[in-house]
């Protein structure tokens, strides 16, 4: 019997090898073969389709449950953000939270196109969950904040959201005995400043993390965790379907740019992305590559929420989406054409094979952790 399943998984191998076409290659490798392939070890899998000077990183898993957790959560400073983080005080109305469009109840986003503001007034951009946030290098969609203190400010600020004027906010909060406590035991003074906001909020958005998936217990040796569909999807995932060119590491994430064609140029819903940044006329477009981490609870997807269903989405991706991008000629005219990036090419994944990829994504997704509010903010 062992020696049966020795000579199958070699078999397999040596098959996917040999096979010279992405589409073939799923084809001819069957259920069976798949799973032998993949109930090993990560390092023994098969290698991925990664393009030429792509920087990528194998799976990994998230860890089991930190015992430390719940310690965390009760250091000074991270009490002093949570009741932060679900304060409209915070905002010049009084009415909006940051927890107003990071809600834990939908996996710390707001399940809208874009969100609503001060004076009901609409951003223009997808609200990014904020799981992982510490595994981030960069925040918002177009990477403009490069630590999570300094991503605070433009939300508060910002008018279309909380429109707070961050310089009166320390004094706002200081008129509260029971704030003026809570900043004494996380920093040793009731003197409250902007800094020590910003610290606190991301001292406790360094909290939110996503939970164990399936995946997570398949990749550590519990095969009976992904169905034969999953499994599929993992392969295509790999191979095929292109997605490790981007979406890799234990975040499943590059924490790059890239323009996927979804810019809009010069037309309704035109957004340069990155450009408005850096001001490089060749990062017109991009975005930053989100986590697939609990993508399945996060969406709509993409920069501008334009996709609520993922099938939709992953015929996206399988067209290719090159049919907007600059020619040469184009480019030269105007410098600031956007270029759809390179990696970006026609999949001819059949409908099945977006279904499985479909399966594969529900498998990388957690079961949700809907962390309390505080029962009463401070407001003595």
């Amino acid at each position: 019997m062992r020696v049966g399943i020795v000579l199958g998984v070699i078999i397999s191998v040596v098959s996917l090898l040999s096979f010279k076409g992405f589409e073939s290659q799923h084809e001819q490798i069957g259920v069976d073969s798949l799973r032998s392939l993949y109930q090993r070890p990560v390092g023994e899998w098969p290698r991925p389709v990664i393009d030429s000077g792509v920087k990528w990183e194998e799976f990994k898993s998230l860890p089991n449950f930190d015992t430390g957790y719940f310690a965390m959560m009760e250091r000074p400073e991270v009490i002093l953000g949570k009741n932060l983080f679900f304060d409209p005080i915070l905002s010049g109305s009084n009415q909006i939270s940051c927890s107003s469009c990071h809600n834990p109840q939908t996996s710390w986003a707001d399940k809208v196109q874009v969100p609503v503001g001060h004076d009901h007034l609409s951003g223009n951009r997808n609200t990014p969950s904020l799981l992982n946030a510490h595994s981030r290098k960069t925040f918002f969609w177009d990477g403009r904040a490069a630590t999570l203190e300094e991503q605070v400010l433009g939300p508060i600020q910002a008018h279309n959201e909380m429109a707070m004027d961050a310089s009166q906010l320390p004094a706002k909060l200081q008129q509260y005995k029971a704030y003026r406590e809570l900043f004494q035991k996380a920093y040793g003074t009731d003197v409250i400043t902007f800094n020590m906001i910003t610290q606190s909020l991301a001292a406790f958005q360094n909290t939110i993390s996503s939970r164990r998936s399936r995946f997570d217990r398949f990749l550590d040796g519990e095969y009976k965790y992904l169905s034969d569909q999953e499994i599929s999807g993992l392969h295509l995932f790999r191979t095929k379907a292109r997605c490790m060119n981007c979406h890799n590491g234990q975040y499943f994430t590059d924490e790059d740019f890239h323009n996927i064609g979804l810019t809009y140029y010069k037309r309704k819903y035109e957004d340069l992305g990155r450009y408005h940044v850096t001001h490089n006329p060749d990062d017109v477009g991009k975005f930053r590559t989100p986590s697939l981490r609990d993508v399945m609870s996060t969406n709509p997807w993409m920069h501008n929420g334009l996709f609520w269903d993922i099938t939709g989405l992953l015929n996206m991706y399988n067209s290719g989406m090159q049919m907007n991008s600059a020619t040469a000629e184009q480019k030269a005219k105007d410098p600031m054409y956007p270029v759809t990036d390179p990696l970006m090419k026609p999949l001819k994944l059949t409908k099945e094979e977006i279904q499985d990829v479909a399966a594969f994504l529900n498998a990388i997704t957690a079961t949700d952790y809907k962390m309390r509010r505080p029962d009463k903010l401070p407001r003595d």
